[in-house]
């Protein structure tokens, strides 16, 4: 999505449980194959509404499901749920003697809630809205930053750069789904910010793309593209709109971003048969832990999918960016400039959509 940025909250213990818990769980890695293991079955749909966080995003307690059942954790410990009615768990006794019941309840205004004898923890929602859509509330007028970042400059480089050659994505193939929130009011600031919804790279990385593409076709699946090139202009204002909080998932354009390079790509994958999008651990673009690539929450299918994504990607030299599931760049990117070419004035050549 947004940044290039190095810092960001780790949840260390949370991923460690999660690790071992993997390892004991005796699921091998086919190692030959983009695969991460055999596929798991999905989670029943009456525990699907409780998987997610509670409490408060600084300590949060997870509900998760692995293996086909649900796991509490927390910052410490994590405990595995037995069903005793529905939406009623019991915690074994070799776990935690005294551990309490725990229920869940859904309460007016879809309010969800994580209940024992000793708390009560609201379902965190990060934001994101009934069309899985994440939001923010800008800390100024999109339009006022918009036209400050038209008048601004990039930072000044230097450097031997190649020449940008940024290749329309869809001109290489047309099964790569594009959905650019940002030239929709879908995005996480509310409004657009793109003129066109188009997606280009730098030719080495939007090759590398659709290898990866015809790879995964006969998984089953193709890859759904949410940006890709991004004018330098776009990243000050989404410097500029998010709040202090939010800064760990945008780029400083004091830096330029990967994105600016041509050589960041922000992608999911879809379902060839029906044309939708995989659901994943947590939403494009949520500013939360959902986004971190080691979230150990979510549904093993979910993980399975983001890790299958993931092998795809770093199987054809892009590497995975550390707080964003979704975010990809490509190995080259230090070798090219920051561009700042709006969209409507990249000229598409062709099939190849060279500009310079």
């Amino acid at each position: 999505m947004l940044g290039d940025h190095n810092h960001h909250k780790r949840w260390p213990v949370l991923v460690f449980l999660f690790c071992c818990c993997l390892v004991f769980s005796g699921r091998s890695q086919e190692t030959s194959s983009l695969l991460p293991g055999s596929k798991p079955a999905d989670i029943r749909a009456d525990w699907k509404p409780w998987i997610g966080d509670y409490g408060t995003s600084k300590e949060p307690r997870v509900v998760l499901e692995r293996d086909g059942h649900l796991f509490l954790f927390n910052q410490t410990n994590q405990w595995q749920l037995n069903e005793v009615s529905p939406g009623s768990f019991a915690i074994p006794a070799s776990n935690a003697p005294d551990a309490p019941l725990v229920r869940f309840s859904k309460l007016p205004a879809d309010r969800l809630v994580l209940i024992t004898s000793k708390m009560s923890l609201d379902r965190l929602d990060y934001g994101v809205d009934a069309k899985d859509v994440a939001r923010i509330k800008p800390v100024r007028p999109i339009e006022d930053l918009r036209k400050e970042a038209l008048a601004a400059s990039p930072p000044i480089e230097t450097g031997n750069f190649r020449k940008p050659e940024l290749v329309e994505l869809s001109s290489l193939d047309s099964s790569f789904h594009l959905d650019i929130r940002y030239a929709t009011s879908n995005d996480f600031l509310g409004t657009p910010v793109y003129s066109q919804a188009r997606a280009f790279l730098q030719r080495p990385a939007a090759e590398a793309l659709l290898r990866i593409q015809q790879e995964l076709r006969p998984l089953g699946y193709g890859l759904l593209i949410h940006d890709a090139y991004r004018p330098w202009y776009v990243t000050k204002i989404f410097w500029e709109a998010t709040p202090p909080e939010g800064k760990i998932f945008v780029a400083d354009p004091a830096q330029g971003s990967r994105h600016n390079r041509g050589c960041a790509v922000d992608l999911t994958l879809y379902d060839l048969a029906s044309g939708k999008p995989i659901e994943m651990p947590g939403a494009y673009d949520e500013m939360s832990p959902r986004s971190f690539p080691s979230y150990p929450g979510g549904t093993s299918l979910q993980r399975w999918h983001r890790d299958l994504l993931r092998r795809a990607m770093e199987s054809e030299g892009f590497s995975i960016y550390e707080s964003e599931w979704w975010h990809f760049d490509y190995k080259d990117w230090k070798e090219y400039p920051t561009l700042n070419v709006p969209f409507e004035k990249l000229d598409s050549v062709g099939a190849t959509g060279l500009v310079h």
